[in-house]
């Protein structure tokens, strides 16, 4: 039944996530969007864990070299809810918003290598704001932001052992997605408002490399560390901005009038190297604790596409710490004692600065905190599994008059897993 609809779902579930809108986030509206970093609903429920993880049966998205240790043939299809409260000095206001995370396929070959295929979000614009003038209790101007869109990665990744307790592996991946931004103006007594809009397309390409190696301890202990290097890469943006002056009619439609400049836009968004190092211990399908260290420079653009009067890139850190316990893998009598329980925690910094005074000189570090927990329950007589994750987090700050957000994130995902999907049967 799991072969006869996989291609069905697979399908389905690609154009849901290249068309939907998978943010909210006021932050999104900076560069081309809010980043995500590609991790399973099992990786997020241990604060992101994973460049040093093995394991037979789920999908690694951190590290390539993971990929090795795959010894069944895994669909995976993972997504989220997010509830978002948005609080500045004085006013708050909430919202949410649902998209899939990811699908993915992947399987062993043979006995030393595994191969992963899948579509996964890769940034998202969400977001709109609204800015009023005073004077006095009258408003005098109205600014209104808006955008929507984002990115998508289409990836393949490959791992395989060099030698007993050593694996390397290498991911690609093909970057597409288009992004659309508006900047709607109007002032009191003036008949015409202003609208920039700028629409564009984003195409790109990104390689990762891995390693990972694992030696058994004493009392059946296991220390695993791991390496993933992901390339600097160039994303290239193109598309038209458009300036013009408009009326409102009765409805609220809006009626273009004149054209004050319209031009093509071409820039290239260079993402410089990242580096993800971890270690962990821990028993098999038992217990395993783990700690994720990234870093990536600051990002950088080829026009005046960043606006260092209102935000710039520094560097970018984030640590995480994590990982499961099952009570008893095998048991029979306990359905609760053949769970995966998971808990985690990340602090990052995410590599944005913003100046919310617009002065040029006040510049503020958006830092993100997160806490995290998670199940991994087992399907009736199958070795697949159902994973839900919880996920606390706060992100910004109201000083320097900016936004902090609060958000409670639920992630699904569920994991199919056979022996045989791609074994030809055979008929005695």
């Amino acid at each position: 039944m799991i072969k006869r609809y996989l291609v069905v779902i697979l399908v389905f579930t690609s154009v849901i996530t290249s068309a939907q809108r998978n943010n909210s986030s006021p932050y999104s509206f900076f560069g081309i969007g809010e980043n995500f970093t590609p991790k399973t609903v099992e990786q997020a429920s241990m604060g992101g864990i994973g460049v040093a993880m093995k394991d037979s049966q789920y999908l690694n998205f951190v590290n390539p070299a993971a990929n090795a240790d795959l010894r069944f043939a895994t669909y995976s299809l993972g997504g989220v809810t997010s509830f978002l409260n948005l609080k500045e000095t004085n006013r708050t206001q909430s919202g949410n918003s649902t998209s899939l995370s990811y699908i993915s396929l992947g399987f062993p070959i043979g006995d030393k290598a595994g191969f992963i295929a899948g579509l996964q979000p890769s940034s998202s614009v969400g977001y709109a704001l609204l800015n009023q003038t005073l004077d006095g209790n009258d408003v005098i101007e109205l600014t209104r932001y808006t955008g929507d869109g984002g990115t998508n990665r289409l990836y393949a990744s490959y791992g395989m052992y060099l030698f007993d307790g050593f694996s390397v592996g290498l991911e690609g991946a093909f970057i597409f997605g288009k992004t659309n931004n508006s900047t709607l103006n109007q002032r009191a007594n003036v008949s015409l408002a202003t609208k920039y809009k700028e629409e564009t397309t984003i195409r790109g390409s990104e390689f990762k490399i891995g390693a990972q190696y694992k030696i058994k301890l004493k009392n059946k202990l296991e220390f695993s560390s791991g390496i993933a290097i992901k390339l600097s890469n160039d994303l290239i943006q193109r598309g038209n901005q458009q300036l013009y002056s408009l009326t409102f009619g009765g409805s609220g439609v809006e009626i273009p009038r004149d054209t004050l400049f319209l031009n093509s836009v071409r820039r290239t968004i260079t993402n410089p190297l990242k580096t993800i190092a971890g270690f962990g211990i821990g028993k098999e399908n038992k217990w395993y604790v783990g700690v994720n260290s990234e870093y990536q420079k600051a990002l950088s653009f080829s026009d005046n596409f960043q606006q260092e009067s209102t935000y710039k890139y520094e560097n970018g850190l984030r640590t995480s710490i994590g990982g499961y316990y099952i009570p008893k893998i095998n048991s029979i009598s306990s359905y609760w004692d053949r769970v995966t329980y998971r808990a985690g925690l990340r602090m990052e910094r995410t590599g944005l600065l913003v100046d919310g005074t617009g002065t040029g000189n006040n510049f503020t570090s958006i830092n993100d905190f997160g806490i995290n927990v998670g199940l991994g329950l087992p399907l009736p007589r199958q070795i697949s599994s159902l994973n839900l994750g919880l996920e606390y987090g706060q992100k910004g700050t109201t000083n320097n008059n900016l936004i902090k957000e609060n958000y409670f994130n639920v992630r699904l995902s569920l994991s199919l897993n056979s022996l045989n999907w791609f074994q030809k049967r055979e008929i005695d």
